[in-house]
């Protein structure tokens, strides 16, 4: 008797961009065809995408996609698909149409009712999760306190067992130049980070830091911890996309469903042009795959077969 394969809700995200491109192409991949049922929302035919300009900001774009998110959201949280994957957005078009939300994180926190999330970012070499997001540089050191901090550490420690990592080991990065220098370089990482992160051990996790950044993603990627959580967007980005570009995959966690998501934007300037790559959406639409088969519980990471 044959599996039945998981339904994966795919949003084509925003339509002036790449997104319905990267959309049909990666919905044809035998890898795909092989994982599940995909079912798309939001425009993606030719004929649907030609009623939106191509390669720049625009407010009609910006409301299409939202609308698709949401439209997938229900659908997943009904039962009807067992996975969502979106394709970028655009958050100057989000804002052109009007909407509070700046990107797909706090976007579905909303629609999904869950008051702590994070963005992380899936690879084989290298796995980040982000204590703060798309806020400026200047705020990121005012925005990162010990309970919002210690919340993101559980959640990261209740998350990785669905990869199959039962115990992980967690590395928390400074926010300062070599984590602080006990004071010397900001008080931040003695203030907010080390308290939090004693307070999750006494928990039971296996957490550790602050560690300097420099230093902190290479011993990850060597293989000491099975994550890094990083202070800020770029501090944690930057070296995802350097080990991982377009085979990093953006997980969403602590929503009641399966999101993942591309590692890249709408690349508006190469929009309609053929040339855009598929690949980090199929390893999204591969692993929200998976992912719709693994318990919640801690076990094995395990592919449908």
């Amino acid at each position: 008797m044959t599996a039945r394969l998981p339904v994966v809700a795919i949003t084509a995200g925003d339509p002036s961009g790449i997104g319905p491109e990267i959309v049909l192409k990666a919905i044809h991949d035998p890898r795909v065809i092989e994982s599940c049922r995909p079912v798309l929302y939001g425009p993606h035919t030719p004929a649907a995408v030609a009623m939106f300009p191509a390669g720049r900001v625009d407010a009609a774009s910006g409301r299409a996609a939202y609308d698709a998110i949401v439209e997938a959201t229900a659908a997943t949280r009904a039962g009807h698909a067992d996975a969502m994957v979106t394709a970028p957005i655009n958050k100057e078009a989000f804002a052109a149409a009007g909407l509070e939300w700046r990107g797909h994180t706090d976007l579905l926190a909303h629609l999904c009712g869950v008051p702590t999330v994070a963005m992380m970012f899936w690879s084989e070499r290298l796995s980040v999760v982000l204590a703060t997001v798309h806020i400026p540089l200047r705020n990121v050191a005012a925005s990162l306190t010990i309970p919002g901090l210690l919340d993101t550490i559980r959640l990261t420690a209740r998350s990785l067992p669905r990869f199959g990592i039962a115990a992980p080991r967690i590395g928390v990065a400074g926010i300062n130049p070599h984590a602080g220098e006990h004071g010397l370089f900001g008080n931040e990482d003695e203030d907010v980070v080390r308290p939090a992160v004693a307070a999750a051990a006494a928990d039971g996790i296996h957490v550790s830091g602050p560690w300097p950044a420099d230093t902190l993603f290479v011993r990850a990627a060597r293989g000491e911890f099975d994550v890094v959580i990083a202070a800020y967007h770029d501090q944690g980005l930057v070296p995802v996309k350097l080990l991982a570009f377009g085979r990093a995959v953006n997980v969403t966690l602590g929503l009641p469903i399966v999101r993942t998501s591309v590692d890249h934007g709408t690349a508006f300037d190469i929009a309609r042009q053929g040339k855009a790559d598929e690949g980090s959406l199929i390893e999204a639409i591969l692993l929200a795959a998976r992912l719709a088969d693994t318990p919640m519980e801690p076990g094995v990471f395990r592919p449908r077969v």
